[in-house]
């Protein structure tokens, strides 16, 4: 990695577009959105020479920016591989197998949490809750959600990945979106004829 971080004129666009977006001497406030902007174009790394450069175009302390920086766990301080894979292991996911998910994982890719594999292809990373729970088991890969998930379905994913292929994310089962296996069922047991 280089010791000098600076924005593409494009990038640089879009900060000033976060930065217009607070009150004056609020500017600090933009340093979030600032990090996330800078690591996307760092190879998804938020390394010392971004950190420094957020920092000099908010006029913070760099330390501010650390501790911002260290807090969020979607700012990632170390280097990551191209695909961050983010496991869910609370109770929703592991009561639908979520060890299973992980281990298909571990074992395919011969890698564990906070590992790179060699080709600095993937890095596989415990989370909290992903928010979608009803979807369980979920994993997170770079901003795209993987649902319903089985250890085999994300061994395609993964090779799918590996071979330049953008497979769908969402659920990977027939299911709509976060509705009930089989479909929409709220309305279609009513008689609404017994109703008047």
């Amino acid at each position: 990695m280089s010791d000098k971080f600076e924005f593409t004129p494009e990038n640089m666009a879009i900060a000033q577009k976060y930065i217009a977006k607070y009150p004056e001497g609020r500017q600090a406030s933009a340093v979030l959105p600032l990090l996330d902007l800078a690591q996307r174009q760092n190879n998804n790394h938020a390394s010392d020479a971004v950190i420094d450069a957020v920092a000099e175009l908010l006029g913070m302390a760099r330390i501010r920016v650390v501790e911002v920086a260290s807090f969020y766990t979607m700012i990632n301080t170390k280097p990551v591989g191209k695909y961050l894979l983010q496991f869910c292991t609370t109770t929703p996911c592991w009561l639908r197998n979520s060890d299973e998910v992980v281990e298909a994982a571990r074992s395919h890719l011969g890698i564990d949490y906070e590992q790179t594999t060699e080709d600095g292809l993937f890095t596989m990373r415990e989370v909290e809750c992903l928010g979608a729970c009803v979807n369980a088991p979920i994993v997170q890969i770079n901003d795209d959600m993987y649902e319903d998930l089985t250890g085999p379905q994300l061994i395609a994913v993964l090779d799918a990945l590996k071979a330049g292929e953008t497979p769908p994310h969402g659920p990977q089962i027939d299911r709509q979106k976060s509705a009930p296996v089989g479909g929409p069922q709220t309305l279609n047991d009513l008689d609404f004829a017994e109703a008047d």
